[in-house]
């Protein structure tokens, strides 16, 4: 079975023990995490929404993230990452939530965020954790990647 499929089965477990759902906003998998999801059978006891909020006017418009970030941090952030998870919570009323921004390529990279670079968020409740990872390879493997992260730290969550 295909790694990603084997971690949205378990995340579906997870949640079921919480009792919960989860929701994405997606930039850079544009929708492949929620389809990861979706996969796995009776997804829909467990899986929310899904958000694909590709341009910034999107980001503001549905998930509420200030437009102000955007010219301050650039959408590929740690401020940004969190305020889409947040968004995505309060949008969709699901406890946890997974928010995901990078430069998946062949363009767009910078030297301050060259492509492989994606923000991750995870949100629980009132808690929001983030981070910034670098991942190597074409398009599609920074994007498979960044599914692959989404849904590990997604198990990580209600775990303390």
């Amino acid at each position: 079975m295909d790694p990603i499929t084997v971690l949205a089965s378990r995340l579906g477990e997870h949640l079921r023990r919480f009792n919960a759902q989860v929701s994405t906003a997606e930039s850079c998998t544009g929708g492949g995490i929620a389809e990861a999801i979706t996969r796995v059978p009776g997804s829909s006891a467990w899986f929310e929404a899904g958000y694909v909020t590709y341009s910034n006017a999107q980001k503001t418009r549905q998930l509420n993230v200030p437009a102000a970030l955007f010219a301050e941090v650039g959408a590929v952030s740690q401020e940004v990452v969190e305020a889409m998870a947040r968004g995505a919570q309060a949008a969709s009323g699901a406890r946890f939530a997974v928010a995901v921004s990078g430069v998946a390529g062949p363009d767009g990279g910078s030297p301050a965020k060259p492509v492989g670079t994606v923000w991750l968020a995870w949100a629980d409740g009132n808690h929001v954790t983030s981070e910034r990872r670098h991942f190597e390879g074409d398009r599609e493997a920074v994007r498979r990647q960044t599914v692959i992260a989404a849904l590990d730290g997604l198990l990580q969550l209600g775990a303390e």
